[in-house]
C-alpha cells in the first residue's frame, strides 16, 4: 500500500495545484484539478485526502492516512512523539529531517482532531448523546446502567482519587520568554475548570492558610504527639516532601499534575489540572462535588490517604451534603496496608462491607499509562497538553470497554474459587479451634478496641512519666553533687553546673507535684514510681518500633520503584545504592528495637532481619507495641485466631463481589441490546436525512459491534460457568432525564446495521454449536475453557472483520 505522507512544492494556480509526492522509493509529480466550488487551495487538498500546513497558502500538507495512522500510533504508545514520526517519514523518504516539518505537522494534525471533533459532535446530537453529563452516566455501563429490578447495594457506586504530578507542564517564563497567546480551549467534558476548583480553595474551616503558605496542603489529621516524637501520621507517610521543598519545585510549572477520578473498572470520569501546588484538599473536593452531584446517594470512594481526607470533607461546606447522600471514604488495598493498623481496621476495603473485590486503585492504573505523555506534554501549550491528555483517555476508556467483558470474566472467577477455597478453610479452622462465625467480628472489635488502647496513655498519666523522668533526673544530679562537694577544690566548676541542674530539676519536680497534687513525693523504688518508670521505658520502645517501621516501609517502596517498568538505569543504579546504605540502618534500628524490647518486664518479642519482610506489608507492628495490657493469651491476638479472621472477611467480600458482578453483568448485556437498537433506528435516519453523516456512523459502529460481539460472547460463558447465581437475560434501564431517546423495544432493525447484528448473532450461534458441551464444564475446567474459547473467538473474529472489509 502506498503511504502518500508529504507535499512538499506546491504551486498554487487558479487552475490547479502542482505537487511533488513523496512515496517510499521515489518522488512523482502530479496535479491536482480544483473543483469549481473550490476557492481556496486547502479545499482542493482536502479533497484528494490531505491537508494543508497552512491557513491560506500552504506549501506542505499532510495525507489524512499519516494523520490518522499517527494518531493511533500515538494513543497506543504515547512516547511516539511528533518529532518522532516526522523523523520516520524523512527516512522513509530519504531527506534530511529539518525541524519545522514538526510545527508543519503539528499545525495540520491538530486540523485533522478538529475534524474529528467536529463530526462526532454532530453524531452525539443525531444520538441524542449530546445531554449534560451523558459521558459520565454512559462510559461504564457495568456501573452506571441501572435497571429496574436490580437489588440493592450498599454501595451504588464506587470511584476511586487521586492525584499525579508527571502531566507537569513548564512555565514558559522560566525560559524568559513570553507564552504564545492561544483561545483555544479543551474539547471534551473530562475536565473541573479551574474556577469550579477554586471555589474550594478555603473550604476547610479549621485552618486558614496563609497567602505564604498556600501551597501546603490543608489536611486535618491526627496531632502528632510530642512526647513520642518518633511516631508518624497516616498522611505523613505518604508525603516525602515538606512545604518548603515543594514550593521550590512548583515554581518553575504551570500546571504541575493532574486530579483524576475513576470508576471501579477503571473508566475515567473526571480530571482536574493542579496548578502550581501539589494535592491541595480543594482538588478532591471538587471532583467529590461533581460526583455527588452526577451519581446521588450511596457513594464510596478510595484515596490514598482518605482517613485524613475524611476529616477535611467533613470540616468543608460539602461535608453535611456527603453525610446526608451517605457518601464513604475509603484507602485504597494497597496503599492500605502502608496505614497503621488501626487505620486499616476502618478505612481498609477489605474490613468494610459492601466493597467487594474492588481494589480502590483504579487510578494508580491509568497513570501508569498516562505517565508516557509526560516528554510530549512537558513543554507544550496549554491548548496540546490538554488534547494529548484527552485524546489518551478517550483512548483509555475505549480500552477499557473492550476489556469489560474479560473484566467480569476473570473477576467472577477468581470470586467462585475465593468462595470455595475459604468455605472450606474456614470449615476446618472452626473445627479445629472450636469457632462459628459469630466469633470473627468479635475478634475484629476486640482488636480495635486494644489498638484504640494504644494511641497514647491518660493526661495524668503522662504527667506522671513526667514526673517520674524528672525525679530520677534530679536523683543523678543529686548524687553527682554529693560525689563532686569531696572534690571542691579540684572540680568547682563541675560542681557548679551540676548544682544548677539540681536547682532546675528541683523546680521542675515542684512544679510535676503541683500539678498532680502529690503530698509526699514518691519515693525511688516505690510502686508508684516503678509503675511509670516502665512506662517511660515503654516509651522509648515504642519510638524505636516507630522508626524501624519507617524505614522499613520506605525500603519496600524503593524495592517496588527498582523493579518497575520505564526507571532508567541511572535511576536504578541509585536506588540500589540507597537500599545498601539503607540495610546497614534497618539493621542497627533492629539492634535498637531488640534492645528496647529486651529492657521491658516482661521483655517483649525481638525481631530478626528475616521477620521484616512478614511485618511489613501485613502492617502488624502495632501488635508489638503489646503496651499496657498483655494480649499473649488473648484469642484474637494468636496468629492462627487473626488468619482465621482475614480469611473470614476476604470471604465476606467475595461473597459482596459476586453479588455485584451478577448485577453488573447483567447491566452490561442490556446495555448492548439498547445501543444495537437505538444505533440502528439512527443509521435508518441519517440514511435519508444526511447519507454521509450516517456512512460514518456505519463505520464507527462495525469497530463496536465487533466488540459488543465479543462481550456477548463472553458474557454468555460467564453464565454457564458452574457455580453462577445471576439473572440471565436483558432487563430494562431505570428511567433518567439524561436519556431522552425512546427505545425501540420490538427489536426491529433494517439495513446494514441490521444485518450486522444479524451477523453477531450467527456468530454467537454458530460458536455454541461448535461448543455443545460449554454448559456442563465444571469450575475446574477453566484453562481448558480459556483455550477453546480463545480459538474459537479468535477464529469467529478473523472471519467477521474479513467480511466487513469486503
Amino acid at each position: 500500500m502506498r503511504l502518500n505522507s508529504l507535499i512538499h512544492s506546491v504551486s498554487l494556480k487558479r487552475s490547479l495545484i502542482s505537487c511533488t509526492y513523496f512515496f517510499f522509493a521515489a518522488r512523482r509529480r502530479s496535479h491536482l484539478r480544483p473543483l469549481p466550488s473550490h476557492q481556496y487551495p486547502n479545499e482542493t487538498l482536502i479533497y484528494y485526502g490531505y491537508i494543508g500546513c497552512a491557513p491560506m497558502y500552504p506549501s506542505v500538507a499532510i495525507s489524512l492516512r499519516t494523520l490518522a495512522a499517527y494518531r493511533q500510533s500515538h494513543r497506543t504508545c504515547p512516547r511516539f512523539s511528533i518529532q518522532s514520526q516526522c523523523k520516520t517519514l524523512c527516512y522513509l523518504h530519504d531527506i534530511p529531517y529539518r525541524p519545522y516539518l514538526k510545527m508543519q505537522f503539528s499545525a495540520a494534525y491538530d486540523v485533522f482532531l478538529e475534524i474529528l471533533h467536529r463530526i462526532n459532535q454532530r453524531l452525539r446530537q443525531a444520538l441524542k448523546r449530546d445531554t449534560v453529563n451523558w459521558r459520565m452516566l454512559n462510559t461504564c455501563p457495568a456501573c452506571f446502567y441501572k435497571l429496574d429490578d436490580e437489588p440493592a447495594l450498599d454501595f451504588e457506586w464506587l470511584v476511586s482519587i487521586d492525584g499525579n504530578n508527571s502531566l507537569k507542564r513548564w512555565d514558559s517564563s522560566i525560559y524568559g520568554t513570553t507564552a504564545r497567546s492561544d483561545s483555544r480551549t479543551a474539547r471534551s467534558d473530562y475536565w473541573i475548570h479551574a474556577d469550579a476548583v477554586d471555589k474550594f480553595e478555603n473550604e476547610v474551616k479549621s485552618r486558614q492558610v496563609s497567602t505564604d503558605l498556600r501551597n501546603d496542603d490543608d489536611w486535618e489529621d491526627e496531632p502528632t504527639d510530642p512526647d513520642h516524637p518518633g511516631a508518624f501520621t497516616c498522611v505523613n507517610r505518604w508525603r516525602n516532601a515538606g512545604p518548603d521543598s515543594r514550593k521550590k519545585m512548583f515554581a518553575v510549572f504551570q500546571e504541575s499534575g493532574i486530579f483524576i477520578a475513576s470508576c471501579r473498572h477503571r473508566f475515567v470520569l473526571l480530571a482536574c489540572d493542579m496548578i502550581r501546588s501539589g494535592e491541595l484538599a480543594k482538588y478532591p473536593i471538587a471532583i467529590i462535588d461533581k460526583l455527588l452531584t452526577v451519581y446521588g446517594k450511596n457513594g464510596g470512594c478510595a484515596y490514598d490517604i482518605g482517613c485524613a481526607f475524611s476529616k477535611t470533607l467533613a470540616n468543608s461546606t460539602l461535608g453535611p451534603r456527603a453525610h446526608d447522600l451517605g457518601f464513604r471514604m475509603m484507602v485504597g488495598a494497597f496503599h492500605g496496608h502502608a496505614h497503621n493498623r488501626r487505620c486499616q481496621l476502618d478505612w481498609h476495603p477489605m474490613y468494610i462491607s459492601g466493597t467487594g473485590h474492588t481494589e480502590g486503585e483504579g487510578c494508580e492504573h491509568i497513570f501508569s499509562a498516562s505517565n508516557e505523555l509526560a516528554r510530549s506534554t512537558r513543554h507544550a501549550n496549554r491548548f496540546h497538553r490538554h488534547q494529548a491528555i484527552e485524546e489518551h483517555f478517550a483512548f483509555w476508556d475505549a480500552d477499557k470497554y473492550a476489556a469489560l467483558s474479560n473484566y467480569l470474566w476473570t473477576h467472577y472467577r477468581e470470586a467462585l474459587k475465593s468462595v470455595r477455597l475459604l468455605t472450606a478453610e474456614l470449615e476446618t479452622i472452626k473445627a479445629e479451634l472450636r469457632l462459628s462465625d459469630n466469633d470473627f467480628p468479635g475478634f475484629f472489635d476486640q482488636e480495635r478496641i486494644y489498638l484504640d488502647g494504644l494511641k497514647q496513655p491518660a493526661p495524668r498519666d503522662r504527667l506522671s512519666i513526667r514526673y517520674v523522668e524528672i525525679q530520677s533526673g534530679a536523683f543523678l544530679c543529686s548524687s553527682q553533687y554529693c560525689c563532686f562537694y569531696n572534690a571542691l577544690k579540684q572540680a568547682r566548676i563541675r560542681v557548679n553546673s551540676s548544682y544548677a541542674k539540681l536547682q532546675h530539676a528541683e523546680g521542675l519536680v515542684a512544679h510535676c507535684e503541683t500539678l498532680l497534687s502529690v503530698d509526699e513525693r514518691w519515693l525511688i523504688g516505690g510502686d508508684e514510681y516503678k509503675r511509670f518508670k516502665e512506662e517511660a521505658t515503654l516509651g522509648k520502645y515504642r519510638t524505636a518500633l516507630d522508626e524501624l517501621e519507617r524505614l522499613v516501609v520506605m525500603r519496600l517502596f524503593e524495592l517496588s520503584k527498582l523493579s518497575l517498568s520505564g526507571t532508567g538505569y541511572k535511576l536504578r543504579q541509585q536506588i540500589s545504592k540507597a537500599l545498601q546504605r539503607r540495610s546497614d540502618t534497618i539493621r542497627n534500628a533492629i539492634n535498637r528495637y531488640n534492645i528496647q524490647a529486651a529492657s521491658l518486664i516482661p521483655p517483649r518479642q525481638t525481631i530478626a532481619w528475616k521477620d521484616i519482610a512478614e511485618y511489613s506489608f501485613l502492617g502488624e507492628f502495632d501488635l508489638l507495641r503489646d503496651s499496657r495490657t498483655d494480649i499473649q493469651d488473648k484469642d484474637w491476638a494468636r496468629p492462627a485466631h487473626r488468619e482465621a479472621t482475614t480469611k473470614y472477611f476476604k470471604l465476606c467480600r467475595a461473597r459482596e463481589e459476586i453479588i455485584r458482578l451478577n448485577i453488573e453483568i447483567r447491566r452490561l448485556r442490556t446495555a448492548i441490546h439498547d445501543e444495537t437498537i437505538d444505533t440502528s433506528a439512527v443509521i435508518d435516519e441519517l440514511l435519508v436525512a444526511n447519507p454521509l453523516l450516517a456512512a460514518e456512523l456505519k463505520r464507527q459502529w462495525r469497530s463496536r459491534a465487533a466488540i459488543n460481539a465479543v462481550h456477548t460472547y463472553r458474557l454468555d460463558q460467564i453464565e454457564r460457568l458452574f457455580g453462577f447465581s445471576g439473572i440471565s437475560g436483558i432487563g430494562t434501564r431505570l428511567a433518567n432525564p439524561a436519556f431522552s431517546r425512546p427505545v425501540n423495544t420490538n427489536g426491529a432493525s433494517s439495513g446494514e446495521c441490521g444485518s450486522l447484528t444479524t451477523y453477531i448473532a450467527l456468530i454467537l450461534a454458530t460458536a455454541q454449536a461448535e461448543n455443545p458441551d460449554s454448559s456442563a464444564l465444571e469450575f475446574h475446567d477453566i484453562e481448558a475453557l480459556d483455550r477453546e474459547e480463545h480459538e474459537v473467538v479468535t477464529e469467529d473474529m478473523a472471519d467477521f472483520l474479513y467480511s466487513i472489509n469486503d
